[in-house]
């Protein structure tokens, strides 16, 4: 098996689903199937269908006649699922974001700790990765990109940095980035900086934020009246396309009404605030720091 991290909010996330023996359930995010194997332990005739598009995860597979693992984006969740007969699911979690093993692997180059080549590939058989971003993209759309996906301030200064600085070399690995946005980074704030910018890179990479909204919008059409949303998000844009989705029932946070005023809505909430890990959870893992975990009902 391969290191992956701990399940965040395991316990959590299991009461969030309310666990059937016989029920059908999907885990969007398999990784090292920490969540996945605490799910199935709880099934007796149900089954649970976990889905990761990174190959590395193939190696954690369960062998249990319980379980099926799916090697695809999770934006593919409503097809993927019909291959195996399965239109309606009892509940589903989510534990976005990148996986301690992707960031501990060097040359996946997610980590601004190694020096590796840009990459930042989830699919590590996708043609676009960071070092084609930086090199290829035009000034305005790296803008955008450090605007809208890294929240930084001087968004275009930084773009025209980038974009003159690959016309004499292309940029290609990580300490070459790091070296050419020193100057940006707020003193004692450069990991957060960094952090910042590698977020912006990998969104685009793997276009995490539209494979969210197409598995969201998937899980609302098959998931049972009863059936349980369960989503850990680590970042502002994650979880406010999660917190839209169930409380103003849109992605873009404005509250729908028909003509009678009733609300337009799929979920109800479960926990009306987002649960957080505890201070011991942290303690013992670090990754569960910046966790938020939201929990709704299908209506």
């Amino acid at each position: 098996m391969t290191k992956y991290h701990d399940p965040v909010l395991l316990d959590e996330c299991l009461e969030g689903l309310n666990l059937r023996t016989e029920g059908i359930y999907v885990d969007v995010t398999f990784g090292g199937g920490g969540h996945s194997r605490a799910i199935v332990s709880k099934l007796d005739e149900g089954h649970l269908y976990a889905f990761d598009q990174d190959d590395d995860a193939l190696e954690n597979e369960m062998d249990d006649d319980r379980f099926t693992l799916i090697n695809a984006n999770f934006r593919d969740l409503k097809n993927s699922l019909r291959m195996y007969g399965v239109k309606e699911i009892d509940g589903l979690l989510a534990d976005l974001g990148v996986s301690s093993h992707q960031f501990d692997v060097p040359d996946r180059g997610f980590s601004t700790r190694f020096d590796a080549d840009l990459d930042m590939r989830m699919d590590q058989n996708s043609d676009l990765n960071a070092a084609k971003i930086l090199n290829v993209y035009e000034q305005d759309e790296l803008r955008n990109i450090l605007k809208h996906y890294g929240e930084l301030k001087r968004p275009g200064t930084i773009a025209r940095v980038i974009y003159e600085a690959k016309e004499d070399r292309p940029i290609e690995t990580v300490q070459q980035l790091k070296a050419l946005l020193k100057p940006f980074a707020p003193k004692m704030q450069e990991n957060k900086f960094f952090a910042q910018v590698f977020q912006a890179l990998r969104i685009e990479v793997n276009d995490e934020l539209n494979a969210l909204k197409e598995m969201l919008t998937q899980a609302q059409e098959i998931l049972k009246p009863g059936g349980r949303l369960v989503v850990i998000s680590y970042h502002s844009l994650e979880d406010r396309l999660v917190k839209n989705l169930i409380q103003k029932g849109n992605f873009e946070g404005e509250l729908e009404q028909d003509f009678y005023g009733n609300k337009l809505l799929s979920f109800k909430k479960i926990s009306r605030k987002p649960i957080l890990p505890t201070e011991q959870e942290i303690q013992r893992n670090n990754r569960a720091r910046s966790a938020k975990l939201r929990v709704a009902e299908k209506l």
